[in-house]
C-alpha cells in the first residue's frame, strides 16, 4: 500500500502492530490507507487513545528516521563520487571519459558541486505525493531532464546516416522509402524503423532538429514509464517508482537522449516488447497477443542488437509456468505466430538487404568495433552512477536467496552482456532499463524506505548534475559545435542557396562529406553539394577494418542537387579540418570576388575528426 514518496515502510507496520495488542475482545487493530497513505484505525479507548497518540514519538512506538544514516548515505555519496574524479584517468569511454569531460574542473568545484547535489537530493527525498500523481510526475521530469540537454550538437557522425535516410523519406514519400530503403537509400546496418518515424516527423513538422528530440525525449521518458510498469507487473509499486526513477541515474543515457540516433528508440520498443510479453503471457487474450507480437516486431525492426536481446522472451514464458504449462504455452505460441507473420512480411520484401547487413556485421562491424572497447569500470561506475551498479550486484544474492524466478527476466540480458563480453556502451544502451529494474530491486535488501527514497535521491540529482556541468559544456567545446552554430548562423543571415565545399580531413579517416547532411540538419536553407575536385579521394585507399568505413561506402550526399545546377550562389560553406589549411587551387578561383564573412572554428583538442567551417558571401 505504500508508495516511494509516502514515507511509509513495512518496517514501520510492524512496529506500529507489536505495539497495538487487543485486550478483553476487543476489536485487533489494523492498517488502513487514506488518500494513499497509511493511516492505523482500531478500538477507540477514548482518552486513552489521545495519550497513546500523543506519546507514541516519546515512548519509540513510532519509529524516527535516524540522522546518523543520512550522514553516511552523505558521506558514502561524497567519497564515491570524489574517488572517481581522483582517478578519472582509468575512464577509458571513447565520447565521455571523466579525464576529458572534467579535465578543466577544479577539485573544489566538483567538491562544491557534490555537496549542493547531496542538500538538493535530501530535500527531494522529503517530497511526498500521493500515488496517481507518481507517475505523471516521473514522466514530466524526465522530459525536462533531457530537455535542458537538447542546446548540445551531433557529437557522433552517424547521425549524419540516420538524418540522410529520413531525408529522403521528406522528399519522396513514405512509398518511395519503403521501396527504396536498402538499395537506392543505402543502409548500411541500419533498421528502418527509426529513420521512417524520423522521416514522418520531417514531413508533418517540417526539417526541424527540435521535432526529432521531442521525439526522442518523449520515447525516453515513456520507456521510464515502461520501466516503472514491468516493476509494478512482476513485484511492487515501490520497486517500479524507484526503476524508473534510476534510469535518471546514469550520466551517458540521459547524454545520448537529445541525439538523431536510434539508440534511445531501439530501448523504448524493447522495454515496450519486454513489457507487452509479461502482460500477454500472465493475461493471455487474443488482444494482448496481438499486441506483443507488434511490439516484438517493432523492437526487430529498431535494431540489430534488439534480435539478439529478445531471447529474453522465452525467460519471461518459463517464468510464468507456474500459471499452468499448457495455457502459458499456447498464449506463446501465438505470439509467436503473429511474430513470424508480422517480420515475414519484411524479410520476404528485404531478404537480399538484410542478408548482407548480417554478413556485413559479422565480418566486419564485430571484429572492426573489438579495438573499440570500453572497461567495465567506465561503464558501470563512471558513465552509470556506482550506486546503480553496487545495488544491481547486490540484487541478483537476494534473488537467489529468496528463489525469485521473475527476476530471470530482468537479469537475462545483463547476462548476455557479460557471457559475450560486450564493451561498448552503446550496445548495452537497450538494456539499461534492466538494470534499473535490477538496482531498485537490490535496493529491497534496506528496510527503510526512508534511507532508499534517500539513496535513489543521490544517485539521480549528482547523475544530472555530472551531465550539466561536466558533458554538456564538454559536448559545447567539440568542433561538432561548429556545424551547428554555422547552420544557426545561415538561417540569421537568410543565405538562401547555399554551396558547400569539404576539404580533406588532415587527421581522420572520416569521410569529410558527412558534414554536410550534418550542416543541413541545422539549417533551412538549400544546400547544394560541390563534388568536382574536393575530399571525395578514393575510399579503398581507407583501411577496411577501420570502423569509418560506412562513411565512404554510403552516399550521405546525393539526395542533395550538385552545384552546377544552382549558377552562381550568394554564400559558400568551406568545412576543413584545420584553421591554417590551404585551400586547393580551384576553391580558390571559386571564391575569387567573396569575403569571409564568419569562421567557427572551436575545437576540444580531443578528437581527431575536426569539422571547422568559413562562410564566404559575394563581397
Amino acid at each position: 500500500m505504500s508508495t516511494v514518496f509516502s514515507g511509509t515502510d513495512k518496517g514501520q507496520r510492524r512496529s506500529f502492530g507489536s505495539a497495538c495488542t487487543p485486550a478483553g475482545g476487543a476489536q485487533p487493530c489494523s492498517p488502513v490507507t487514506r488518500g494513499g497513505a497509511l493511516a492505523w484505525s482500531g478500538p477507540r479507548f477514548g482518552a486513552f487513545a489521545d495519550v497513546l497518540r500523543i506519546s507514541g514519538g516519546r515512548l519509540g512506538l513510532k519509529r524516527q528516521e535516524n540522522p546518523l544514516w543520512m550522514v553516511l548515505i552523505s558521506l558514502c555519496t561524497l567519497a564515491t563520487l570524489l574517488g572517481l574524479y581522483t582517478l578519472r584517468s582509468l575512464d577509458d569511454n571513447r565520447l565521455t571519459s571523466w579525464w576529458w569531460v572534467f579535465d578543466g574542473t577544479a577539485p573544489f568545484a566538483f567538491f562544491l558541486m557534490l555537496v549542493a547535489g547531496i542538500a538538493l537530493a535530501y530535500g527531494i527525498s522529503r517530497l511526498s505525493f500521493r500515488g496517481r500523481a507518481a507517475v505523471p510526475l516521473l514522466f514530466m521530469a524526465a522530459f525536462l531532464v533531457t530537455a535542458g540537454l537538447w542546446q548540445q550538437p551531433e557529437v557522433i557522425v552517424d547521425a549524419a546516416r540516420h538524418f540522410m535516410q529520413a531525408k529522403y523519406l521528406e522528399l519522396h514519400g513514405i512509398g518511395y522509402f519503403l521501396v527504396a530503403w536498402g538499395n537506392d537509400i543505402p543502409a548500411w546496418t541500419d533498421l528502418p524503423l527509426a529513420p521512417l518515424i524520423h522521416g514522418i516527423i520531417f514531413q508533418v513538422f517540417g526539417e526541424s532538429r527540435v521535432a526529432i528530440q521531442v521525439f526522442t525525449s518523449l520515447l525516453f521518458s515513456g520507456t521510464v514509464v515502461l520501466t516503472y510498469l514491468i516493476g509494478k507487473t512482476l513485484w511492487s509499486r515501490d520497486l517500479g517508482l524507484f526503476a524508473g526513477i534510476l534510469l535518471l541515474g546514469m550520466p551517458y543515457l540521459l547524454a545520448q537522449v537529445p541525439l538523431m540516433m536510434v539508440d534511445v528508440a531501439a530501448m523504448f520498443f524493447l522495454t515496450l516488447a519486454v513489457f507487452a510479453t509479461i502482460t500477454a503471457v500472465a493475461r493471455g487474450g487474443p488482444l494482448f497477443c496481438v499486441m506483443a507480437a507488434v511490439a516484438i516486431t517493432l523492437a526487430m525492426l529498431a535494431k540489430y542488437s534488439n534480435w539478439l536481446m529478445l531471447s529474453v522472451v522465452p525467460v519471461i514464458v518459463l517464468a510464468h509456468v507456474r500459471l499452468g504449462w499448457k495455457v502459458v504455452f499456447q498464449r506463446a505460441a501465438a505470439m509467436a505466430a503473429g511474430v513470424l507473420i508480422l517480420m515475414g512480411f519484411f524479410l520476404y520484401a528485404k531478404f537480399d538487404v538484410v542478408a548482407g547487413q548480417i554478413s556485413l556485421l559479422r565480418n566486419f562491424q564485430v571484429p572492426a568495433l573489438g579495438g573499440w572497447g570500453e572497461s567495465l569500470l567506465s561503464t558501470f561506475f563512471f558513465q552509470i552512477h556506482p550506486f546503480v551498479t553496487i545495488a544491481a550486484v547486490l540484487s541478483a544474492y537476494l534473488a537467489v536467496k529468496r528463489k525469485d524466478a521473475s527476476y530471470a527476466i530482468i537479469g537475462w540480458m545483463l547476462l548476455i552482456v557479460m557471457v559475450l563480453e560486450l564493451q561498448r556502451i552503446r550496445y548495452m544502451l537497450v538494456v539499461l532499463p534492466m538494470l534499473a529494474l535490477m538496482a531498485a530491486y537490490g535496493l529491497k535488501t534496506i528496510k527503510r524506505v526512508e534511507y532508499r527514497k534517500f539513496i535513489v535521491a543521490n544517485a539521480v540529482v549528482t547523475a544530472v548534475l555530472i551531465v550539466a556541468v561536466g558533458y554538456l559544456p564538454f559536448f559545447q567545446s567539440m568542433s561538432a559545435n561548429n556545424i551547428k552554430q554555422a547552420g544557426a548562423y545561415l538561417d540569421s543571415i537568410r543565405a538562401g542557396t547555399t554551396e558547400v565545399h569539404v576539404l580533406p580531413q588532415a587527421t581522420s579517416s572520416v569521410n569529410p562529406a558527412v558534414a554536410v547532411p550534418m550542416l543541413d540538419l541545422f539549417t533551412d536553407q538549400q544546400l547544394v553539394y560541390r563534388t568536382d575536385g574536393d575530399a571525395a579521394h578514393a575510399a579503398q585507399s581507407i583501411d577496411e577494418l577501420l570502423p569509418w568505413r560506412w562513411t565512404w561506402e554510403v552516399a550521405s550526399t546525393e539526395y542533395l542537387p550538385p552545384a552546377g545546377t544552382a549558377g552562381t550562389t550568394p554564400t559558400v560553406v568551406v568545412i576543413q579540418s584545420e584553421v591554417d589549411q590551404p585551400p586547393p587551387d580551384y576553391l580558390m578561383k571559386r571564391i575569387e570576388g567573396y569575403r569571409l564573412k564568419k569562421e567557427f572554428s572551436q575545437t576540444s583538442r580531443v578528437f581527431r575528426y575536426k569539422s571547422i567551417v568559413r562562410i564566404y558571401q559575394r563581397a
